[in-house]
C-alpha cells in the first residue's frame, strides 16, 4: 500500500504573509504526523518564501516519521542538507518567478550537477529522490544518476481540462512509474494531487509514495488539519 507524505509549506506561506509567529509548520508537522502521515516534506527555497532555516532544523528534531527536504541542486542547500541530514532529499529546479514548482527536472541538461549533488548527500547518509516529469528518457537517465528514487510530477495530469487530455497524461504517469520500477527505481508521486485525483490510482501498485500539499492545507482551512489529513490518509488506503 502506498504511503502518504504531507507538504507543509503553505503552512509556512500563511505565517510568512504576516511576517509573525504563526502558524508554525513545525506544530503542524507533529499534527500530520498524528493524523496517520508516513512523512513530512518542506521545500527550503533560495529565497525562502516560506520555509525558514529554522524551520527545517526544528523539524529535523521533532519530526517521528520521516522528513523529506526538497531543495535545489545547489552548493548552498547540499551543505545545509549535509549539516541537517533529512532522511530524504528531493531535488527539484527552482524558479525565482514561479508560483510553485512548474515541471521535473531536465536531467539531460542538468546531468552533472544532479549527480554531483546526489553523490554529496549520500556521502552524508542521505537519501535521494529526483523530481522529474513522466518522460522515459528522464527516467532511465535518473536511473543511472545514483538517486534512489525518483517522484514522478503529476501536475500535468492534475491540470487537464479535457478528459482525452487527462487519460494521456496519466498514461504517461503509469508507463514512467512502470520503467522507473523495472530499473530498480523507488517510484513516488506529486504535485496537484487531490481528494479526487488520488482515486484514479486505485489498484496502481508501482506508486510507493504520495508526496501531497496544497489540496490538504486547502482542506484544512474549512475541516481541520487533523481530518483533511485522515481523509486522505483513508483515500489512499482505498487504493
Amino acid at each position: 500500500m502506498p504511503t502518504l507524505a504531507v507538504n507543509v509549506d503553505h503552512v509556512a506561506t500563511l505565517r510568512q504573509a504576516r511576517g509573525i509567529s504563526i502558524p508554525d509548520p513545525v506544530a503542524a508537522a507533529a499534527m500530520v504526523e498524528h493524523a496517520g502521515a508516513d512523512g513530512v516534506v518542506v521545500h527550503l527555497r533560495e529565497d525562502r518564501r516560506h520555509i525558514q532555516d529554522r524551520d527545517v532544523r526544528l523539524l529535523r528534531q521533532t519530526i517521528k516519521t520521516k522528513m523529506i527536504l526538497e531543495m535545489a541542486a545547489t552548493s548552498e542547500m547540499t551543505a545545509i542538507a549535509g549539516d541537517i541530514k533529512p532522511d530524504w532529499v528531493t531535488l527539484v529546479p527552482e524558479k525565482r518567478q514561479e508560483l510553485t514548482t512548474e515541471g521535473g527536472l531536465d536531467l539531460t541538461q542538468d546531468n552533472e550537477k544532479v549527480v554531483q549533488t546526489i553523490r554529496s548527500l549520500r556521502q552524508s547518509g542521505i537519501l535521494v529522490s529526483l523530481f522529474i516529469d513522466p518522460n522515459p528518457e528522464q527516467i532511465t537517465i535518473a536511473s543511472q544518476t545514483g538517486a534512489q528514487s525518483v517522484e514522478i510530477h503529476t501536475g500535468v495530469f492534475c491540470d487537464a481540462l479535457t478528459e482525452p487530455g487527462r487519460n494521456d497524461a496519466f498514461q504517461r504517469i503509469v508507463e514512467s512509474a512502470k520503467l522507473a520500477h523495472s530499473l530498480g527505481l523507488g517510484v513516488n508521486a506529486g504535485h496537484g494531487l487531490g481528494y479526487d485525483t488520488i482515486k484514479s490510482f486505485t489498484g496502481f501498485s508501482q506508486i510507493d509514495e504520495f508526496s501531497i500539499g496544497h489540496s490538504i492545507i486547502a482542506r484544512a482551512v474549512m475541516v481541520g488539519l487533523n481530518r483533511a489529513v485522515r481523509d486522505m490518509v483513508a483515500l489512499i488506503k482505498d487504493l
